[in-house]
């Protein structure tokens, strides 16, 4: 048996400025720093093998926060299409370090045009509706944005051939990623409705737990 902890970042400055972030690369507020502490002590008990997150800073950071409270330095692996042939990723993982995969499949989802507006102001000139439509559909993309359709495409191909693998051959994983890369992750696993995962919620710096035992999911609590 193996263990999958999903773990959205901290609250980021933007987060707390009711902004769409996207892409973009917003760091962690004070309270975001804090609910990682809080998810790191939380998870104190769980001995993991190998993390993944975003290319994004306040994944990172969030990411960071939990090893160093389980004692852990991380050694990020970035996707890179030259990697293997210019060899410089360390080889060699001592005891107290952590392989950590980052790659951009796990970023959030893009939100185009929007991204940077604070959404307060975005309902006002486009309409409430239509803010509505294109956060909590699933096939609806804002303009020169992603659906969360268009994040679940990116996302679980990733998801089944880099972190299913290392889940099946026993391995305890963490994915520090964003609120619509992980509830991609969420609805593929539980198997929800195209009309259902929009409504789904993940709290920033609040860990989703899974155990994981040939090849089915149980959601457990810490």
């Amino acid at each position: 048996m193996s263990v999958l902890v999903l773990v959205r970042h901290g609250e980021s400055r933007w987060n707390l400025e009711n902004r769409f972030a996207g892409w973009v690369d917003v760091p962690l507020s004070e309270k975001g720093i804090k609910e990682a502490i809080k998810c790191a002590n939380d998870l104190k008990k769980f001995e993991f093998d190998v993390a993944f997150t975003s290319k994004l800073t306040r994944a990172q950071t969030t990411l960071s926060i939990i090893l160093s409270c389980q004692k852990k330095t991380g050694i990020f692996l970035h996707d890179d299409p030259k990697g293997d042939e210019w060899s410089f990723h360390p080889v060699r993982i001592d005891r107290d370090e952590m392989p950590v995969y980052s790659s951009d499949a796990l970023n959030e989802r893009y939100y185009g045009k929007l991204q940077g507006q604070n959404k307060q102001q975005a309902r006002e000139v486009y309409g409430d509706q239509q803010v509505f439509i294109w956060r909590r559909s699933f096939d609806v993309a804002p303009p020169g944005g992603e659906s969360l359709k268009d994040t679940y495409e990116r996302t679980i191909p990733y998801f089944k051939h880099n972190i299913l693998p290392l889940l099946e051959e026993e391995n305890n994983v963490i994915v520090v990623a964003h609120g619509n890369s992980l509830r991609s992750v969420v609805k593929y696993i539980e198997d929800i409705s195209d009309e259902d995962i929009p409504k789904f919620e993940l709290k920033t710096g609040e860990p989703v737990i899974y155990e994981y035992n040939k090849g089915i999911f149980n959601k457990t609590n810490i």
